[in-house]
């Protein structure tokens, strides 16, 4: 009996592709292999995005290209655009199951004869950094999201379950572990005394837990509110040996009218001064953002609001998303819609500021010791290598294939708009408790 063969598509954030991954090693534990290219699968399965309608675009797309390449197969769809629209999911070529909550996973599988299910990942195929879901779940109600009609409620996993995982993708030589969900700072909320009975436990406990596991790596945070960012968490962050000092609060707007127009949780005043805050305690921390332009009603004196807040908040990546109206969502029926060319020009304006502040951080990186995660050889430049380090700066030094993978010190010498240019050092000229040491993966 030939083998079964699999193929797997993910489209969308950090906790959908650490979903996939669960899935497709359910899969390769229960006999099946991953389809070459061009090799016909004989089960398919598309985790879905629902962000924006290019995400239910693009995941329709998708389930009708697996069904036309690969006829015979059975295709599962999970994911945001599944749980939001399954009756058009259901439609589509070669459809076999719609999972509109991925705890039904298991009972799906069953039915295919598929079990054991395992109780989190231990690789992360094709990169050299690991996703980790740490909680699911928004329970928010931001007036252009989608997404807490998808993925209702809290839940947190254990802390014990979340330790263990990590162990196994250390042991398999991943040196940086990222704490993925759908909002990351609320881990534990649901878990408060007098809903369950337990003390209350936070994302900041969490990754003081993680801190005590030994060995050369590093975790990073996805992302973190602003409203989350309080004594504890700024303590336990600035104290933790293994956390990088990269933290991705998400902006929006930096116009309060627009704010409130989004019902977010902060001002300007109070999200600038937690990042003020942070620098106060921690080494030279960095943050990076989310900015949505030409939200409903977004004026020309409005979006300079956010210039502004930008420029002040120093951000050293900005992902900038022009507005889009996502049927079911307050936005969506706010008049005094932006035209798309006035959302195309000051998306422009503000990826112009991006590179600027970018560079502005990077050049004040210079001369320090950096610890780089080498990601990848630089095509157009042989003989360098390129990767991160832990303040999310892009570096390219001298290196060769034998690198990707491993930690490698370096010290930034010049800074472009696209990251840092450096020359290796040797751990001997750090001190001791900084060394690096390179691991085989």
């Amino acid at each position: 009996m030939s083998t079964l063969k699999c193929r797997l598509v993910t489209l969308g954030c950090k906790v959908n592709q650490y979903e996939t991954q669960l899935v497709q090693e359910t899969l390769l534990q229960n006999g099946y292999q991953l389809a070459r290219e061009k090799e016909a699968a004989d089960l398919c399965v598309v985790n879905t995005c629902t962000v924006t309608n290019t995400g239910d675009s693009k995941s329709r797309q998708v389930i009708r290209r697996l069904a036309k390449d690969n006829p015979n197969a059975k295709t599962i769809v999970m994911g945001c655009y599944a749980t939001r629209d399954p009756e058009t999911v259901n439609t589509l070529p070669n459809v076999f199951e719609v999972v509109t909550d991925k705890r039904e996973l298991p009972d799906v599988f069953n039915r295919l004869g598929i079990n054991n299910m395992p109780n989190g990942i231990s690789y992360f195929d094709g990169r050299h950094r690991a996703f980790v879901k740490v909680q699911d779940g928004c329970i928010l109600r931001c007036t252009y999201c989608i997404i807490p009609s998808v993925r209702p409620g809290l839940r947190s996993r254990s802390a014990g379950d979340i330790v263990e995982e990590i162990k196994r993708l250390l042991d398999h030589g991943y040196r940086e572990i990222v704490l993925s969900g759908i909002h990351v700072g609320h881990y534990g909320v649901e878990n408060t005394r007098g809903k369950s009975g337990l003390d209350p436990y936070r994302i900041w406990q969490l990754f003081e837990e993680l801190d005590r596991i030994p060995g050369d790596w590093r975790m990073r945070l996805s992302s973190i509110e602003a409203p989350e960012i309080n004594q504890e968490f700024i303590r336990a962050a600035a104290n933790c040996e293994h956390l990088c000092p990269q933290f991705h609060p998400a902006l929006q707007s930096g116009s309060e009218t627009v704010l409130r127009r989004m019902r977010r949780r902060y001002s300007i005043a109070k999200f600038l001064e937690k990042l003020e805050r942070m620098r106060e305690r921690l080494v030279k921390p960095s943050f990076t953002t989310d900015v949505i332009v030409g939200f409903p009603g977004e004026t020309d004196a409005e979006f300079e609001e956010t210039i502004d807040a930008c420029r002040q908040a120093r951000f050293i990546k900005t992902h900038v998303f022009p507005y889009s109206q996502r049927k079911g969502t307050p936005a969506a029926t706010f008049p005094d819609q932006v035209p798309p060319e006035v959302r195309k020009e000051r998306c422009q304006r503000l990826a112009d500021l991006e590179r600027d502040l970018a560079l502005a951080n990077y050049e004040e990186l210079l001369q320090d010791d950096l610890e780089v995660l080498v990601e990848r050889e630089c095509e157009d430049r042989p003989g360098w290598v390129r990767g991160t380090d832990r303040r999310y700066a892009p570096v390219e030094l001298p290196g060769t294939t034998s690198d990707v993978g491993h930690f490698v010190v370096a010290r930034g010498v010049a800074a472009t708009r696209d990251g840092i240019t450096a020359e290796r050092i040797t751990p001997t000229r750090m001190n001791e408790s900084e060394q690096v040491v390179k691991l085989e993966v």
